[in-house]
């Protein structure tokens, strides 16, 4: 395949003043969604990330010791709560301390990219559960949880025993949002 050719600018008709003003706002919107872009991980509370991890790992300890599927199951939805309103408390009190707004793009991104795992989380820990596959819970809610980040460690606890899923739990929920929280907080302020 040939190169292009240049365009010849000495025969190109300059743009008019109207025109360069279309395209002008085109590039502040272009660098604004950019900077929105940028924004969605400083959204989050690095410190908020690390108080979830460290709930996480005292839950995987509560549940490592439960005698029932049942107070297992009960532990870990305990701890989804809990973790949920760590996450949300210190999403607003970091909002109001940098002024940036609760219903901003990135914060809006950020809730919807988790609503569909958690969703179909809920529904399938319901379905297996209720057909007793307890083991498969684990790597089932790392898989959702971070399909990105989490996935490989999700897939070894898919194929692990079933005991292990707490010390994967442990690592996914626990020790991610503890290295995670503490860059977020270290890199952007809290």
């Amino acid at each position: 395949m040939a190169d292009p050719q240049p365009a010849d600018l000495s025969t190109a008709e300059p743009l008019s003043p109207r025109a360069l003003h279309l395209r002008a706002m085109d590039n502040l919107r272009f660098i604004r969604q950019m900077m929105e872009g940028a924004a969605y991980f400083t959204a989050v509370s690095g410190l908020g990330e690390v108080a979830v991890g460290l709930t996480a790992l005292a839950a995987a300890w509560i549940a490592g010791r439960q005698r029932s599927p049942w107070g297992w199951l009960a532990v870990w939805l305990a701890e989804a709560l809990v973790g949920l309103a760590v996450s949300v408390i210190a999403i607003v009190r970091k909002a109001r301390r940098t002024d940036v707004e609760l219903l901003s793009r990135p914060v809006q991104r950020f809730a919807l990219g988790l609503l569909p795992p958690f969703l179909a989380g809920g529904v399938l820990t319901a379905v297996l559960f209720s057909q007793g596959l307890y083991g498969l819970l684990p790597g089932l809610w790392l898989l959702l949880y971070g399909t990105g980040v989490v996935m490989g460690l999700g897939a070894l606890a898919l194929v692990s025993p079933a005991g292990w899923g707490n010390a994967y739990l442990a690592a996914g929920f626990g020790g991610l949002h503890l290295l995670f929280g503490a860059v977020i907080a270290w890199r952007h302020g809290g």
